[in-house]
């Protein structure tokens, strides 16, 4: 691994540090696009390395208190499941299929935090409020959604988990960030395991990489007192879209054909459906 490599696995870290989200995103794009690994066998090596990072982030998280670890074991445990089955499915599904998958996630993820930001810190409630959802069946099903993407594409989905945690399991900001990094520690330990034997991993590169990545988390961790997390989040929104979109692009054909696929499909449903003035009138 070269020293861009070690860069890009330390960003990783910190991101995840500061923001308990949007470094697993990155992990995927950095394998495939900067290392030159295939799509498939990136996914499953970003797992990985994603649980192991967040496992230890959420480690410095629980020694300071901002981790509600009731919330996250009920959380990332139907996470868990369909991280698992979401890794089984991927089996059936090409690598361009996949990496467009997480192109489509990536700028959903940019304009959700672009939009979010100040819905997310104006509606954060206050440490005394009880970590128990609002609407159980609606966090269960975020919790599923969130590891089936895990599964199939290799997120963490920390983006998604942070602002579920706080909106509907009533989470403030600072302990969603610490508890979110335990549920992706558990989300991608499943992933993994639907993964397994699915691939040769090379574990010596897994191992560098991924202690650079916890260099950076560690590093994040003393730095978010010192950084805006509204700006940070702004910043890396728009590197995500722009990311997001060079990844569209790349595979191009495949979002194509999935259109394409689309508007056929929706052509035979309007021709084969009778229309109301063929019907007889009695």
């Amino acid at each position: 691994m070269d020293l861009l490599g070690y860069l890009l696995a330390a960003l990783i870290g910190v991101t995840l540090g500061l923001l308990g989200a949007g470094g697993s995103i990155l992990t995927v794009p950095i394998l495939v696009y900067v290392l030159g690994f295939a799509a498939k066998p990136a996914i499953a090596m970003s797992l990985p390395i994603v649980g192991t990072t967040s496992l230890v982030g959420a480690i410095g998280h629980w020694r300071s208190g901002n981790v509600q670890l009731r919330t996250a074991i009920m959380f990332g445990s139907i996470a868990m499941i369909g991280s698992f089955a979401g890794a089984r499915l991927a089996a059936f599904v090409s690598g361009g299929v996949q990496l467009t998958l997480l192109g489509l996630v990536m700028v959903g993820a940019a304009f959700s935090m672009l939009r979010g930001t100040r819905a997310v810190l104006r509606d954060e409630l206050g440490s005394d409020s009880p970590p128990l959802a609002q609407s159980p069946g609606v966090l269960a099903m975020t919790a599923l959604g969130i590891g089936l993407l895990t599964g199939i594409v290799g997120i963490g989905g920390g983006f998604l988990i942070v602002p579920a945690l706080v909106l509907l399991a009533r989470v403030p900001m600072k302990q969603a960030i610490g508890t979110s990094l335990v549920v992706i520690a558990m989300n991608s330990a499943s992933g993994a395991l639907g993964y397994a034997g699915q691939f040769d991993l090379p574990w010596t590169f897994l191992t560098a990489f991924t202690a650079v990545a916890i260099g950076g988390i560690l590093a994040g961790m003393q730095l978010i007192r010192f950084v805006s997390p509204r700006a940070l989040r702004r910043g890396f929104a728009v590197f995500l879209l722009a990311l997001g979109a060079v990844i569209l692009y790349q595979n191009r054909a495949t979002l194509l054909s999935a259109v394409a696929f689309g508007n056929a499909a929706a052509l035979h449903r309007a021709v084969s459906t009778p229309s109301p003035r063929a019907l007889p009138c009695c």
